[in-house]
């Protein structure tokens, strides 16, 4: 999501209200430094029966499996993250899926494989496209620089 504006109030209404469709790339988390080797991306959406690991808060450190995702909110719940009510039942916490680090994917889905290929396919053009822009910018500079040493030099 990319926000136009630096106000926090506009981001968070425009957070507040953006449609359901649009909420799974919010919802994305890290990869581990093996998964981001191997599938060629640094964060993908989180999804359900990917294996975490929680990076922040109380639950840091522990590993478990997504049991539900909840666009409504922007929250994961994993299984065994729990907290005793004061009746005594146990609810599920609610994790922000920007604190986790995705160890394992659910590669059942045909379209995430689809997503996984995409986005390798543009991490491997980036390098291109910057030693490009690298050339452009030098040669704007040699154009910039070369009128600044021909005064320099008529001034002697």
């Amino acid at each position: 999501m990319k926000l136009k504006t630096k106000n926090p109030g506009k981001q968070r209404k425009r957070l507040y209200k953006m449609p359901y469709h649009s909420r799974g790339n919010i919802l994305s988390a890290h990869l581990s430094t093996d998964l981001r080797n191997t599938y060629g991306t640094r964060a993908l959406p989180v999804r359900k029966n990917d294996t975490i690991r929680v990076l922040r808060g109380d639950y840091k450190g522990y590993e478990g499996r997504i049991l539900r995702v909840d666009r409504q909110s922007y929250k994961i719940y994993v299984d065994g993250i729990t907290r005793e009510k004061a009746d005594g039942t146990s609810i599920q916490v609610p994790l922000h899926p920007s604190k986790v680090e995705i160890i394992k994917l659910n590669l059942d889905d045909k379209w995430r494989n689809k997503i996984i290929e995409r986005k390798r396919q543009k991490e491997e053009e980036k390098p291109e496209e910057k030693k490009l822009e690298k050339r452009k910018n030098q040669k704007k500079e040699e154009k910039l620089t070369k009128p600044v040493e021909e005064k320099v030099e008529e001034e002697k």
